[in-house]
């Protein structure tokens, strides 16, 4: 099966998650040193309004969004630092665990001169997502769902994606099969599998023509895309 992208995006989730502590900038620089061509994170808004990279969305029992930039722990980096850390010359995907926080990740992507033809912007609710277009035209959005909450059927799904102007699909890799990334690329949406961790399951949906993986071990990811892409 073929991609549409060639090659395929390697995301390092959460930075080189398994070779340092995720969502840190030491992480982010190592997935990036390690060869990952993208890098992704969830963003959570501060009580003072400030785009943050975090998973869990919690410091001290409390929610990031009931605490403020100056009051989080170091290790948790802003949005803006990240670009002043690593650049701009990789994809970034990001999870909106705050909906809220599209615009600030795009006003702090602008400021730091990313291309936001390379930000993904993802989120479960596709109606959601659809609704950021009007933000920026240029900004990447993600469909970030499972095969079983189509209830409607994938073909419905990625022509309904198509008219909404959504650019990707995001499902875990054992949702995939070169059948639905045949189907979903018929309608331009492009195909992305996320907990790729092993060799076989990376190799395998690169072999199924996904367009992007997301893997916490860079290092295998890496090999895998150059062994299927030479």
């Amino acid at each position: 099966m073929d991609s549409i992208l060639r090659p395929p995006i390697g995301f390092a989730h959460r930075g080189a998650r398994a070779h340092a502590p995720e969502n840190t900038l030491e992480a982010f620089r190592l997935g990036l040193k390690l060869g990952a061509t993208g890098l992704e994170s969830d963003v959570w808004l501060t009580a003072d309004g400030v785009a943050v990279l975090d998973h869990d969305g919690k410091v001290r029992r409390k929610g990031i969004d009931r605490v403020t930039r100056a009051d989080l722990p170091g290790h948790v980096p802003t949005l803006a630092e990240l670009f002043e850390a690593c650049g701009s010359d990789y994809e970034l995907s990001l999870d909106m665990k705050d909906p809220a926080a599209a615009g600030p990740t795009i006003e702090a992507a602008r400021a730091a001169g990313f291309d936001l033809r390379r930000l993904w912007l993802c989120h479960h609710d596709w109606e959601q997502v659809a609704q950021w277009r009007e933000l920026a035209a240029d900004v990447r959005l993600v469909d970030s769902t499972r095969r079983t909450r189509m209830k409607e059927g994938p073909e419905r799904r990625a022509a309904t994606l198509a008219e909404a102007g959504i650019d990707a699909v995001n499902m875990h890799h054992s949702d995939w099969s070169g059948g639905l990334t045949t189907l979903f690329h018929r309608f331009e949406i492009l195909a992305f599998a996320w907990d790729a961790q092993h060799e076989r399951v990376l190799t395998g949906v690169l072999r199924m023509g996904v367009d992007a993986v997301y893997s916490d071990w860079v290092d295998r990811m890496m090999e895998a895309l150059q062994q299927t892409y030479r």
